[in-house]
């Protein structure tokens, strides 16, 4: 038993740094900020909640591709990016991915959706995590900060700052976890 899993946790390790090597081929225009992880890290089972006061957790997306997008409503590059992941999740979100956008410390749902409403973005969650809580425990400092989850809810890569989510570097970079 033992040998098994030893040998199960060596081919983890190889295709693990296999697929880090693989995403860091395509770190490229705006992804060259984004740092891929050899060893994916756990995520926090840490609650946030949606524009009803419904709580959630990451959790809920296991088995999808995510991209979490911790944002803020008084964040200008946020502003700049939520159009372009808006279309990212319209072309792209379904069963294998999911754009998560989650609203960091004081950004009330009625600021939420004006922020929203004036950028247009009609296909994204309104998810809030107010304290903080999700967002200090994943180290998060500034804003906006995007997360690439796997689809057994492991972080996998980070970018923080403003990145063109709906370009092709951004694409072939989800496209390639996807197809993972």
């Amino acid at each position: 038993m033992l040998r098994l899993f030893v040998l199960y946790t060596a081919l983890s390790l190889t295709a693990n740094a296999a697929a880090a090597a693989d995403l860091g081929a395509l770190k490229t225009d705006d992804m060259k900020k984004l740092v891929v992880y050899e060893q994916p890290l756990a995520t926090p089972e840490l609650p946030f909640v949606d524009e009803t006061g419904a709580e959630h957790r990451l959790t809920e997306f296991r088995g999808k591709v995510v991209l979490l997008n911790l944002w803020a409503t008084w964040c200008a590059p946020c502003r700049v990016e939520m159009p372009g992941l808006d279309a990212l999740q319209g072309e792209l979100g379904g069963a294998d991915f999911q754009v998560v956008t989650l609203a960091t410390g004081r950004n009330p749902q009625p600021k939420i959706a004006k922020f929203f409403e004036e950028a247009g973005v009609t296909r994204l969650p309104r998810f809030q995590d107010e304290k903080q809580t999700l967002s200090r425990a994943m180290g998060v400092m500034g804003l906006p900060v995007s997360v690439l989850i796997d689809r057994d809810g492991h972080e996998v890569a980070r970018l923080i700052g403003e990145a063109d989510w709906n370009g092709p570097a951004a694409r072939a970079v989800i496209e390639a976890l996807i197809a993972d």
